[in-house]
């Protein structure tokens, strides 16, 4: 987010209408979400997740930043349903980054509301707006895309039933640190720095720098523009001293880099404690110098030391340059898988 950029950006009126879609049930009452339901819907989030149990979820700050993102409006893009006594029920919010034809989805319905085809139709309003994004964007094709854990069999069942399709895999995996780390020197030409460290020499952009340069060749990226990446940079689960760099000195720019977090909820939800490298890369140049192993093997001491159990990613699991093979041979071990399911879209209705 941008310095500018406050919760005030999208005012919480209560009148703005989502977009019309005649398929959203009449035994709720449906409206966009706005600030003043962040507490609701933050309850809602937390119901759905006792039941289904995911490896991670949202917290206060990834709602705020869905209704703050400039990138998308809330009152077009957000929808929620709410019972008699204004509790919310079930809610569908879409995303896209500017200039992309992806538009990514993300909802849930309260357990005690499914079976009543609440989902069906939330769904069918993601892709009403999906439509509209494309439109108005000037394009005439476009994909719809949602992430599922496996172990979700109605999410699963629900997109399969909305034609989407099974594109990509990605694999959660975790290793235990009581397990030997090895010593992984980095090249002496490069210097090792943490955010906590590095902050005074502009690392966080210097950073964003290096992974859209070494992520672009990666399936289903997109270039991190200032304003997300301020976010992940900012988010509550950022560890700044977990978060490393290696600065080039010869040229100024970053080669690798590691970015970490801690949900405090990982011992509840995975039953240990775990720091969580969210993104690691390396640009192009310097790839082949063993810099991705030395610096999870760094990160992994900087876990332990911190009092962690136990250090996690996620992969790509079809990522051509061998990254699974790579944490395999680190020692982590899958523990489930999230599946990417596509919906290929034109901008008119078919």
């Amino acid at each position: 987010m941008s310095t500018s950029d406050t919760p005030g950006q999208h005012p919480d009126t209560g009148s703005a209408a989502a977009p019309e879609a005649p398929t959203l049930p009449g035994m709720l009452q449906w409206r966009p979400l706005t600030y003043a339901d962040i507490d609701g819907w933050l309850a809602l989030v937390r119901r759905i997740a006792a039941v289904d149990e995911p490896d991670w979820v949202e917290q206060r700050a990834d709602l705020e930043q869905a209704l703050r993102a400039s990138k998308n409006d809330p009152r077009r893009d957000t929808v929620a349903g709410f019972d008699g006594d204004g509790t919310p029920r079930a809610f569908g919010r879409l995303s896209m980054n500017t200039g992309s034809s992806l538009v990514h989805g993300g909802g849930g319905v309260d357990p005690e509301w499914r079976g009543r085809g609440i989902g069906r139709a939330v769904l069918a309003w993601q892709v009403l707006r999906a439509r509209e994004r494309l439109r108005e964007t000037g394009q005439a094709e476009g994909t719809f895309r949602n992430y599922v854990e496996e172990r979700n069999p109605s999410h699963l069942a629900l997109l399969r039933a909305s034609g989407s399709t099974i594109v990509r895999y990605f694999t959660e995996m975790t290793r235990p640190l009581d397990q030997p780390i090895p010593d992984l020197p980095f090249p002496p030409e490069l210097e090792l720095l943490s955010f906590a460290e590095g902050a005074h020499r502009n690392i966080t952009e210097l950073v964003r720098l290096a992974h859209n340069d070494a992520f672009q060749d990666h399936w289903g990226s997109e270039p991190r523009d200032q304003e997300s990446w301020q976010f992940t940079v900012t988010h509550p689960e950022f560890r700044a001293d977990w978060s490393l760099a290696l600065l080039d000195p010869a040229t100024g720019e970053v080669a690798a880099y590691q970015l970490a977090s801690f949900d405090p909820d990982s011992p509840e939800l995975l039953g240990h404690a775990e720091g969580y490298t969210d993104l690691l890369g390396v640009r192009r140049t310097w790839r082949g110098r063993g810099l991705a192993p030395a610096l999870l093997a760094e990160a992994m001491k900087r876990y332990r030391a911190a009092g962690m159990d136990n250090a996690g990613l996620g992969v790509d699991t079809e990522n051509p340059s061998g990254a699974l093979g790579l944490y395999e041979r680190m020692g982590y071990v899958p523990t489930q898988r999230v599946i990417v399911f596509d919906l290929p879209l034109t901008a008119e209705a078919d």
